[in-house]
């Protein structure tokens, strides 16, 4: 920022709770936004301009410095410094003529627009923008109660108010320009996208470059907490980055977006890293929450897309953005085996418009927790609006495809082989056809497909004491209640009935030609952490077409969604095998204190539970696995060709060589053999140095409580039948003769005869013995101390 403007590098960030300042008179209508304040002063603008000319010359004589002679100092009576209380509306007076004298010196106000008569109706538009813009700020600075956003909106308004002195362009000065990190938050989630999806169908993909879009689009209008209300909410952290970020980011990025006289930066093209860091967590709890409550603004299409894969799409961005090893910040990502670099072809380009990609008719404002007062000239932007709980569970609606996308390189196969072995893949005729029934296909790609077509349907549907009972989610629980009741004939039919229309339970039912032919009850214990299944079953005839693990699959998503991730269930001697295909376990991960108590003990009954894992889109789980498996077989297929080559065989050891090193082997490198503990840890080349370490971390070891055991050779007398059992005895005492002697040449050797004293321990001893337990702590210990030496990897 130019020193005249008042914000130095660095300077206190502004605007509480990042909310973006609205137009004069917008400020205090509940519910108008940023957009709704924008628009306003566009329309003023677009007034002021179709004014005559001597109106334009009043405007902007208010704010030019006087030409009249004797070099008169006026600016102008619009002062360059508001007074620190506003001045009351009705005192001012907006009536002005270029006969009237100025405020603030004897001339007329004839005399400050001399220099403007021939000036052109173009160069005069574009000033009185910038008067406006300039009044508008005058007004924010007034109402804002935050000093450090006061004070940007007073540097701003100095900035603008030069600028229509000097009759140039206001241009934003710093000792940094935009951009203000190397890889910009755009790129590094359009790199996620590639990185993480790119092995998915087209389809599939285009989903995520949407959900990608959204993302994006949200960042470029949320608005950011001010450093104060950071500090209160975060106080061990340094707040001299984020003032920084959040100073650049008002001047930049929000306030431009209303003063469209500042030069405008997309808020995910000059960022990066640094500040999705710091709004990431907040940003996304805000997103969901505000999700789950206007679920049913969202138009049924755009359900599925904004409550089943927009939750995971920021869990796995969410574990890339705080990864320090996350290869999507690079600027080398995509890099080829030869070290070039490959144009990345952008999937995801932020949508220039001033609102998210899915928007409420009826914003609701959403508070940082602990914010402080906030701005009455400033609101809060909508966001995302949601499905509800009845509605049908269907893929969402892809795209079009962008087929030009480049696929994701992984460790050192090389791009060119990728691209082929996906194309060929991709090519139906190079794959037998698979019938759908046969054992090489998934149990629920038949479902699968069918409800691709639309000739099945899944609902999650309840009872409720609420709301108007809705005839149609009637008659499908009733058809529920038939089906259970036929597939469980040993469960008594009114049980069934009443827990099928208990309010607190839910059922995710099956639907196939407008009737129901399966389902699983449920009922969820969010406090507890876990879901109870009560009733599961696919009516008879619809059996073995996979329908019943797609229904599981689409339950297990559901709670994923709603952050449960353990199901528990009593399975009857029929059911075992099905919950046991499904993942569910007689290892049950739930503390038996969160469940005794919550859930009915049947007799003859086993207990089993399922704990899933949110990174798992289980509906597509099959289909994925499928790809892999044909990917791995056809680079194995390859990779076989290419060594099918034979040798000639090694002629050295009939001359008298003893040993060759391994990699000397003509072929064995072709093989995609690598030197076994390659980028393990650091070899020490210099043998002083090494028998250094190794007698400092062999002292250590010795001194530890726990090496009592293995200090000498073990005695016949004290263990009989030992040297019958352990063929390589090895002991500590050995160990320091044997480096003494510099029998150690390399840290390997040493590592083996030390790992050779713990093996040797657990074979002989059993698990509860006392040396049994002293052999593995002290083999922690001994790889601590090698990873502290830089022998082994940290």
């Amino acid at each position: 920022m130019a020193e005249s403007a008042g914000i130095q590098q660095g300077s206190p960030a502004v605007g509480a709770a990042g909310s973006a300042p609205a137009a004069p008179g917008a400020a205090g209508t509940e519910g108008s936004g940023a957009a709704v304040g924008s628009a306003r002063i566009a329309v003023k603008k677009a007034q002021l301009r179709s004014s005559p000319r001597p109106k334009k010359l009043e405007k902007l004589g208010v704010y030019s410095s006087c030409k009249a002679e004797g070099a008169c100092k006026c600016n102008g009576w619009k002062s360059q410094n508001p007074p620190p209380t506003p001045p009351r509306t009705d005192q001012q007076s907006n009536a002005v003529s270029l006969q009237d004298p100025c405020r603030s010196c004897s001339h007329t106000l004839g005399d400050h627009v001399t220099h403007l008569e021939n000036v052109s109706e173009e160069e005069m538009n574009r000033l009185l923008g910038i008067v406006l813009d300039v009044e508008y700020l005058y007004t924010c600075v007034h109402k804002e109660e935050d000093a450090d956003t006061k004070q940007v909106y007073f540097s701003l308004f100095k900035l603008l108010r030069k600028s229509i002195l000097q009759m140039g362009k206001p241009m934003l000065e710093a000792q940094d320009s935009p951009p203000f990190e190397r890889t910009s938050i755009e790129q590094g989630v359009n790199n996620f996208v590639q990185y993480k999806f790119s092995h998915l169908p087209s389809k599939e993909r285009q989903t995520i470059v949407e959900l990608a879009k959204m993302f994006l689009n949200q960042i470029n209008y949320w608005q950011l907490e001010t450093p104060s209300q950071r500090r209160q909410r975060v106080p061990n952290e340094d707040i001299a980055g984020y003032k920084a970020n959040y100073t650049r980011w008002l001047c930049y990025c929000n306030v431009p977006q209303f003063c469209d006289s500042l030069p405008r930066h997309e808020t995910t093209q000059v960022f990066g890293r640094t500040l999705l860091r710091s709004v990431f967590t907040v940003m996304r709890k805000q997103l969901l929450e505000q999700a789950r409550q206007e679920k049913d603004k969202l138009p049924p299409e755009k359900r599925t897309l904004i409550l089943t894969h927009f939750p995971k799409f920021l869990s796995m961005l969410e574990e890339e953005v705080y990864s320090h090893s996350s290869p999507i910040w690079s600027q080398d990502f995509l890099s080829g085996s030869t070290g070039g670099q490959i144009p990345i072809h952008t999937v995801i380009s932020a949508p220039p418009v001033a609102r998210p990609l899915y928007y409420s008719p009826s914003p609701i404002q959403v508070e940082i927790a602990s914010c402080g007062s906030v701005s009455p000239a400033r609101k809060i932007a909508p966001v995302l609006e949601t499905g509800t709980v009845g509605e049908k569970r269907k893929p969402a609606e892809p795209l079009p495809h962008e087929d030009a996308k480049r696929q994701r390189v992984v460790g050192d196969i090389p791009l060119e082989l990728i691209n082929e072995v996906m194309a060929t893949i991709a090519d139906p005729a190079a794959i037998p056809e698979t019938n759908l029934l046969s054992a090489h296909s998934a149990r629920d790609e038949a479902a699968r497909l069918e409800e691709r077509r639309g000739v099945i349907e899944f609902h999650v549907i309840g009872n409720s004491l609420n709301q108007k009972p809705n005839k149609r989610i009637l008659m499908w629980l009733v058809g529920l209640q038939n089906v259970f009741s036929h597939q469980l004939p040993r469960m008594p039919k009114e049980y069934i009935t009443r827990l099928v229309f208990d309010p607190k339970h839910k059922t995710l039912s099956l639907i196939k030609d407008g009737r129901v032919i399966g389902g699983i009850c449920f009922r969820m214990f969010p406090s507890q952490g876990f879901t109870e299944i009560v009733f599961c079953a696919v009516t008879s005839n619809e059996q073995v077409k996979g329908y019943g693990t797609h229904l599981m699959n689409h339950l297990k998503e559901y709670h994923i969604k709603h952050e449960i991730l353990n199901f528990l269930t009593y399975a009857d001697e029929y059911a075992i095998g099905y919950f046991k295909k499904q993942g569910f376990s007689k290892e049950i991960k739930v503390p038996k204190a969160k469940y005794v108590g919550y859930i009915k003990d049947y007799e003859g009954a086993t207990l089993m539970g399922c704990e899933l894992n949110p990174s798992i889109p289980y509906t597509e789980f099959s289909v994925i696995i499928k790809k892999q498996k044909e990917i791995i077989k056809k680079l194995v297929e390859r990779k076989q060709v290419q060594i099918r080559k034979v040798y000639p065989g090694l002629s050295c050891f009939k001359e008298g060589v003893r040993q060759i090193p391994i990699e000397s082997i003509p072929g064995i490198r072709e093989t995609g053999w690598k030197p076994v503990g390659k980028g393990q840890g650091k070899e020490l080349k210099d043998p002083d140095q090494l028998y250094s370490t190794l007698k400092t971390i062999l002292q250590h070891v010795k001194s530890h409580q726990n090496a009592w055991p293995f200090m000498e050779p073990v005695k016949k007398t004290e263990a009989p039948g030992y040297y019958q059992v352990i063929r390589f005895p090895m002991d500590l005492k050995t160990m320091s003769e044997r480096l003494k002697s510099r029998y150690y040449a390399t840290r390997k050797l040493f590592m083996a005869d030390m790992q050779r004293i713990f093996t040797n321990c657990r074979e002989y001893n059993p698990p509860e013995s006392e040396y049994y337990k002293c052999a593995n702590l002290l083999e922690k210990f001994f790889y601590i101390k090698l990873k502290d030496a830089g022998l082994l990897e940290k």
